[in-house]
């Protein structure tokens, strides 16, 4: 009895919280109905493929939708009201019912249809009507929001992979692609964007585009294969929707194009729809690379995928396929969602008061109306932002911005991801950005190519019908050392007819490729006339190789592809010479120009009279009479040119002036010497001819090889009519030998690597010798006498100029630069001081010579400043250590008579000094001297009075009796 009551009270305990919960449910629901009865219905017409399993999973999907968004937000003052209608794949059917949502039911927006061929004529209706049309799968370019503004595309635009393609191909290094597309909206619009992002992107060509009938027959798409398989590319890109797409590579399987070798690409037309393909189609595809949107795998989405697939049971049994959902299913419920957010914005039900008016009325399309709201529906849906199911709901310009792709491998029974693409980081391992940049990621996994190969694939192939190349040779009469076809002919030949520096470089090239090559050489026998033509064999399929010395020029490049050159291009001209026979004995003067020499000379003194400048106050070996210092200016600068200057300097001016000089006569005397022995002890050989004008202005003939590209040029030039054709390098020496006024030519024009080949031969020195012989004799001088006219009458400025070996002052304007700042600067800087130190004493002789004299008081003032520099500096090192010594020595000297020139300073006051001064230190700055002086001038003459001593410029700087400076 106590177990039975404890079970019922258990059994009452447990049925309590279901009632509880069923009593919140009823009362939520029935807030849910009150809410909903409240709320404004907005009628949202959806188009859908209903008869097939897509349509009805797209269908759950949008209603799941609008049903989560309420769930989400009770108090919405607004509730969407779906209207499906069937397009059943057709477009008049997609039609039909975009007018009837129109005109009956009024909607306020339309969702759909799936299809660009479908949406293109509701995206008119609803731009007609003011009726926001939103696309969640209509992805062709050619239906674009800037032409009809109500048209919303909910998806990406499909340019928007172009990129991500033109970066797989990069990353493998394709250059060039074949393009298979469906012929439909779809297919096509992407043409122009794809043919762009190779080039900019992968630098790649698209060398064909295929369109395939989305009802095309086995056998047509057989044809188009076979076609492809006939090119040498081997690198296709497929943009085909999934039910095309599975027939068009199990025919590409069965004609062995899904081999090694064979390269596809394809859009997401494939990759998003795998779930579609059939068991056989996928063991078609095996090793394909393809895209797809990337799509995050978040709670939301999974929880989602769950709910879907529960819901998809119960509501649709018959439908079995409860496959993992694509993109679109993705996009189609953010679709709904947006709308439902937008028209929450107290945007009512569409209201279509009256027709437009339109006499007669023929059609329903006359008699729909125009939304009064749909303007403003349109803006709230651009405006939404929200975090769908397939990623950031954000529209740019009427779209969807653009995604991150996956790129997949197709391998066994499925995909496999092998990289990402966003625009941002391009291509990556990892979907994460940062670890992408920190690894240096810029790869894609390996990937498993048709056939398995071992290595990736080239993505074109040689002889794609397993045919002998045909390499085109040109048959020349002279430089056979690049081709030489012997005496064959295009019918009599064998390969080892043909030899030549050209065709070695192409038998090794041959030999390195990684896959082996068959070709067979056919000489080209009218080559000697004109090598445009066998450069047009390639383009006209007469050959599929030239190969030989054809020189790349821009209107052969726009004809026919070319290698990377292995000689150098260009071209250029070649003359005789002549011995140079000037024997000058003024020759010592050609190392350097004139203005070298002016220059040269000019600081040599420059740098002598700043030296001297410093030291003259404070050095007696800067003094004397001005004969011996003008001559020690120019001694001492020039001295330097053989570093034999013994002066001894007092200065750190003067010195540091020296030693910059002495560097700059370093480099011009060893630059003299250098120069001049490469003038004694090298013979020179100066051209004929230095310049193309001179041969137009003479009248000269000139010569080129038969065949060269280059005869237009020398016609524009001006030489029509003085040109002559040679085709060997002796016929080119014996043309140069000649020269041009004996059936020869003045100049030779040629591409370089001939000319390089003319003048490295073995024939050179034959050729020089019988150039000089023709130099010496009298034949030359007739020569130049008619050319030229009298020796030594005018000669060129060009020609004279070549090969000299002259120095010019511009080699060397930076060693006077330095030089000449560096000299001045000390002189600055020693005028400075000078004036500043002497202050005192200038002031005072200027006060002392105020009241006699003549002229004008700044040449007044200009013969004291010179007075008084003229003096010895008693304050300097020099003097003092003299006048120390004269103190400690002062009995000695007190009893010698001074004499004349004496270089000792006298003790007892300034006689001694002015006898010194007056007979060995008169100054260049002397205007006039006394001529005569007392040889017995006593110690006791610091009492003379001045004007005795007009003479001297030297007066007494002394206090009379003592031998301290004033």
């Amino acid at each position: 009895m106590a177990a039975g009551q404890r079970s019922a009270s258990s059994c009452s305990s447990f049925l309590l919280p279901l009632l509880v919960a069923a009593a919140a449910g009823v009362v939520a629901a029935a807030q849910a109905q009150q809410n909903a009865a409240a709320a404004a219905s907005v009628r949202v017409g959806v188009i859908l493929n209903l008869g097939s399993p897509v349509g009805v999973r797209r269908r759950l999907g949008i209603q799941m939708a609008v049903e989560d968004y309420y769930a989400a937000n009770p108090g919405s003052a607004t509730r969407v009201e779906l209207h499906f209608r069937d397009s059943a794949g057709d477009v008049l059917a997609a039609a039909s019912a975009a007018v009837d949502l129109i005109k009956n039911v009024q909607v306020a927006a339309m969702i759909g249809p799936p299809s660009s061929q479908e949406t293109e004529f509701v995206a008119h209706s609803g731009n007609h009507s003011h009726i926001p049309v939103v696309s969640f799968s209509a992805t062709s370019p050619s239906l674009s929001p800037a032409q009809t503004p109500f048209f919303v595309r909910a998806a990406a635009n499909d340019s928007l992979q172009t990129a991500p393609l033109a970066a797989v191909l990069d990353a493998f290094r394709w250059r060039a692609a074949a393009v298979i597309y469906e012929d439909s909206p779809y297919g096509g619009g992407i043409l122009p964007s794809l043919a762009d992002a190779l080039q900019s992107i992968a630098g790649a060509k698209v060398m064909d585009r295929t369109a395939v009938a989305t009802d095309a027959s086995d056998d047509r798409i057989d044809a188009v294969l076979f076609r492809l398989m006939a090119s040498p590319t081997r690198v296709f890109v497929v943009h085909m929707l999934y039910p095309l797409a599975g027939r068009f590579f199990r025919r590409a399987k069965a004609i062995g194009m899904m081999s090694e070798g064979f390269v596809w690409v394809a859009t997401d037309g494939v990759g998003t729809f795998m779930e579609r393909f059939s068991s056989d189609e996928v063991e078609a595809m095996q090793g394909m690379v393809s895209l797809r949107p990337y799509v995050a795998e978040t709670d939301a989405v999974r929880n989602f995928s769950v709910r879907f697939k529960e819901r998809l049971r119960r509501d649709s049994p018959g439908v079995d396929d409860v496959r993992e959902p694509t993109v679109f299913r993705f996009l189609a419920y953010d679709a709904a969602w947006a709308i439902a957010s937008a028209t929450a914005n107290g945007v009512a039900g569409a209201a279509f008061p009256t027709a437009r008016s339109r006499t007669p009325i023929l059609t329903d399309l006359d008699r729909l109306g125009v939304s009064l709201t749909g303007t403003a529906l349109l803006d709230a849906v651009l405006n939404t932002t929200f975090d769908g199911l397939a990623g950031k709901f954000s529209l740019f310009e009427g779209q969807l911005r653009p995604p991150a792709y996956e790129v997949i491998n197709i391998i066994g029974k499925g995909a496999r991801t092998v990289g990402f693409w966003s625009p941002e980081s391009g291509i990556r391992q990892d979907i994460n950005a940062a670890v992408a940049v920190a690894s240096g990621d810029k790869t894609l996994k390996q990937i498993i190519f048709p056939g398995e190969p071992r290595e990736t694939p080239k993505g074109w192939t040689v002889s794609p019908s397993g045919k002998p190349l045909r390499v085109a040779v040109p048959t020349k009469r002279g430089f056979t050392q690049f081709v030489d076809v012997g005496n064959a002919s295009a019918t009599t030949w064998t390969r080892r007819n043909i030899s030549g520096y050209c065709i070695d470089v192409f038998n090794e090239v041959m030999k390195i490729l990684p896959y082996p090559v068959s070709y067979d050489y056919i000489p080209y026998p009218e080559s000697p006339e004109s090598y445009e033509k066998l450069v047009n064999q390639v383009p006209l399929k007469a050959a599929d190789v030239a190969v030989g010395d054809v020189t790349i020029t821009a209107k052969r490049m726009e004809e026919v592809d070319f290698t990377m050159p292995f000689t150098e291009s260009g071209w250029s001209m070649v003359v005789a010479v002549q011995r140079e026979t000037s024997t000058s004995m003024w020759i010592f003067l050609q190392p350097l120009t004139t203005s070298l020499w002016l220059a040269s000379l000019a600081f040599f003194c420059f740098t002598g009279f700043v030296v001297w400048l410093i030291e003259h106050r404070i050095n007696d070996e800067f003094r004397g009479t001005p004969s011996q210092q003008f001559g020690l200016i120019f001694y001492f600068a020039f001295s330097t040119l053989v570093f034999s200057h013994k002066e001894k300097l007092e200065s750190n001016l003067s010195r540091f002036v020296v030693i910059i000089w002495v560097f700059v006569v370093l480099i011009l005397t060893s630059s003299y010497t250098a120069s001049l022995t490469s003038m004694l002890t090298v013979q020179k050989l100066q051209p004929t001819v230095t310049d193309v004008r001179e041969l137009l202005r003479r009248g000269d003939y000139i010569g080129f090889q038969e065949g060269t590209f280059i005869v237009p040029l020398l016609e524009k030039m001006g030489f029509e009519g003085r040109m002559r054709p040679y085709s060997t390098v002796d016929q080119y020496a014996d043309a140069l030998s000649k020269g041009s006024a004996n059936g020869g030519v003045a100049a030779i024009f040629d591409e370089i690597p001939y000319l390089k080949l003319f003048l490295g031969s073995p024939m050179v020195a034959d050729v020089s010798r019988a150039i000089l012989t023709l130099a010496e004799s009298e034949k030359m001088a007739q020569i130049e006498k008619k050319w030229f006219g009298e020796p030594g009458s005018c000669q060129s400025g060009a020609a004279a100029a070549v090969g000299s070996s002259n120095l010019s002052f511009k080699s060397f304007g930076g060693l006077f630069l330095i030089t000449g700042v560096a000299t001045t600067a000390m002189l600055l800087f020693y005028l400075a001081t000078f004036f500043y130190r002497e202050r005192d004493e200038l002031r005072a002789a200027e006060a002392a010579a105020a009241g006699s004299g003549s002229g004008s008081r700044s040449l007044r003032r200009l013969r004291v400043w010179m007075r008084h520099y003229d003096q010895k500096d008693l304050k300097s090192p020099t003097f003092k250590r003299w006048s120390d010594k004269s103190m400690r020595n002062g009995s000695e000297y007190a009893s010698r008579t001074p004499r004349w020139g004496d270089e000792s300073p006298c003790n007892g006051g300034g006689g001694g000094r002015i006898a010194e001064e007056a007979g060995g230190g008169m100054s260049p700055f002397s205007v006039s001297a006394s001529s005569e002086m007392n040889n017995a001038v006593s110690p006791a003459m610091g009492d003379t009075p001045a004007s005795e001593f007009d003479g001297s410029f030297d007066r007494a700087a002394e206090m009379a009796g003592t031998s301290q400076p004033r």
